[in-house]
């Protein structure tokens, strides 16, 4: 069996630790750097359930795309939340290591899997890298479809491809518009929309759009009338999870490790429920 540090070793070369954003929390977290791996787990979160699904597979390495402290801490006290997620790893031998905005513009990356869930030919990067001669790295992706869709189908599609979650498929614009362009973005996306405008596509499928600058954007539609896919967070980037791990099986099989790498289908997404309000006039399908 390989040692932590090597199979860490291996994640950095996927998905260095210097090409995350300057704010951004990744890399080790928990972990003996000599301890022996024979088992992985990919989440999106580091919460408690999924600290908890990792004891029960006997996991060895939890690797979550988003960083447990984000922000910094005073503490690892039991008491708190994420405190008790690090006892938990701790306790059962259990290192966690994150690639967050690493992973988000690695090539292959989080728009790369959201883009194969979907069946997209990818393009381009809709934000390149600069520092990358080969123009393959960056945020998002400008896709194409393999035929043309309309906004409807598109988001039927998204429905059915990504894991359910409360909130579902929220779209602006004309349900009946023709796309055979799209820009992807896993997570957060509303800070692309000028991008999103340059690359000229029919669609944008991402997460988090807010209700200002989707107005906003939805105000200039007459100059482009591009639609906008907004889906939950936490589905557009689990994609990531089975490439990451289908990128560290291959690594494994390659160094003769037989690593087990498996990917959580736990729904860490916070929201639990969702209520359909009575049909307008601009419904895109039938009431519940």
């Amino acid at each position: 069996m390989p040692r932590l540090s090597e199979v860490i070793a291996a994640l950095d070369d996927l998905w260095p630790a210097e090409r995350a954003e300057s704010w951004d929390a990744v890399g080790t977290v928990v972990g003996e750097p000599d301890q022996e791996v024979s088992r992985v787990l990919f989440a999106v979160d580091p919460v408690q359930e999924i600290a908890d699904e990792a004891v029960k597979l006997g996991a060895d390495l939890l690797v979550t795309h988003h960083p447990l402290y984000l922000r910094g801490t005073t503490t690892v006290a039991a008491s708190t939340s994420k405190g008790r997620v690090v006892h938990t790893l701790i306790r059962n031998d259990i290192a966690l290591h994150v690639a967050h905005t690493n992973a988000d513009t690695a090539d292959p990356g989080v728009s790369d899997a959201l883009a194969g869930a979907l069946d997209l030919n990818v393009v381009r990067p809709l934000v390149p890298d600069p520092a990358d001669p080969g123009g393959r790295r960056g945020l998002g992706r400008v896709c194409e479809l393999p035929h043309p869709l309309t906004v409807r189908e598109l988001a039927a599609r998204a429905a059915e491809r990504l894991p359910a979650t409360a909130q579902g498929i929220r779209v602006a614009g004309d349900p009946e518009a023709i796309v055979r362009t799209v820009a992807v973005s896993g997570g957060s996306g509303d800070s692309l929309f000028a991008h999103v405008r340059a690359a000229g596509v029919d669609a944008f499928l991402t997460a988090d759009l807010r209700h200002h600058p989707v107005s906003e954007f939805s105000a200039d539609r007459a100059r482009s009338p591009l639609a906008l896919l907004d889906a939950a967070h936490w589905a557009t980037e689990w994609p990531w999870c089975e490439l990451g791990a289908a990128q560290l099986d291959e690594i494994s099989d390659r160094n003769g490790w037989d690593l087990r790498v498996h990917v959580s289908k736990t729904v860490t997404d916070p929201w639990t429920a969702h209520v359909a309000s009575a049909p307008t006039s601009n419904a895109m399908g039938a009431p519940n």
